[in-house]
């Protein structure tokens, strides 16, 4: 699933193509997405004016000069604008003409994304508010630290949890706690203040540097002109089981945690 780097590089992609673009045409296909698509959404959207492209967590807002359409990618979506001629490809669900001649397109394999029209701004806010707590550079080490003490589950479910930080998933939660040297089974509440702060610190710090690299592609994500990201050839034990640790050699291990395959180091993270 694209996390908050590959959403965030989507957004880079497609703000100066669409911010001041109006949407000439909807054309939506038959299948239904994990969240259907409105047949009179179409109508809805046409003449309406594009002000900005902004991420929030893992949902890609486009602020309309009324209302808002907010995109999540699922597991395989991908949004991307292009010129309108270039070929269709299978499995796109949503086209939308834009002024100048390019179109933006949804195209989602295995249907799990989505697309929303939110006509009102509470209605979006709300909606927001009750599935995403803050951004990872926003989280204050209180919010953090009450988090963590209030909770008996793993750190690495704790990350996984979008009301608790927007936007990580299972990549960079493992990255993350390798990079703070904790084990992802470390109960929230038997954290230490200065173990808290060393994730807390970690977590953007991962993020930066994936988004730098244009998030990670490893099956199906490319950003929102087309291009693939690279982070994935930097992963120091994110999908590396069996393979020696960059920091000290001991073979990475994997688990099963928070229903996620969980990859550590055994002797940098301790053993879990």
């Amino acid at each position: 699933m694209p996390e908050l780097p590959e959403v965030e590089t989507v957004v880079r992609d497609l703000r100066p193509h669409l911010a001041g673009r109006r949407l000439c045409t909807v054309a939506a296909g038959d299948r239904p997405l994990r969240r259907a698509f409105a047949p009179e959404w179409a109508e809805r959207l046409r003449r309406r004016r594009v002000r900005d492209v902004r991420r929030r967590g893992k949902w890609i807002l486009l602020d309309l000069d009324a209302g808002s359409l907010v995109v999540h990618l699922g597991m395989t979506g991908q949004l991307t604008i292009g010129p309108a001629a270039r070929p269709l490809e299978n499995h796109t669900h949503l086209r939308i003409g834009l002024s100048g001649g390019r179109e933006l397109r949804f195209r989602d394999v295995r249907r799990f994304g989505s697309v929303t029209l939110f006509d009102q701004p509470a209605d979006l806010d709300a909606f927001l508010a009750d599935r995403l707590g803050p951004e990872p550079w926003d989280l204050t080490p209180a919010e953090w630290r009450a988090a963590l003490s209030a909770t008996s589950r793993p750190l690495k479910a704790v990350l996984l949890d979008q009301a608790v930080v927007a936007g990580v998933g299972n990549i960079y939660a493992d990255e993350s706690l390798f990079v703070a040297k904790l084990p992802p089974t470390l109960r929230g509440c038997d954290t230490t203040p200065r173990q808290a702060e060393r994730l807390r610190r970690a977590i953007p710090e991962v993020l930066e540097t994936a988004i730098d690299r244009r998030g990670s592609s490893i099956r199906d994500y490319i950003g929102g002109s087309g291009d693939r990201g690279s982070y994935q050839r930097e992963f120091r034990v994110y999908g590396r089981f069996g393979e020696p640790c960059l920091r000290c050699q001991t073979s990475i291990a994997r688990i099963r945690l928070a229903g996620r395959s969980t990859h550590y180091c055994p002797k940098c993270q301790g053993e879990a």
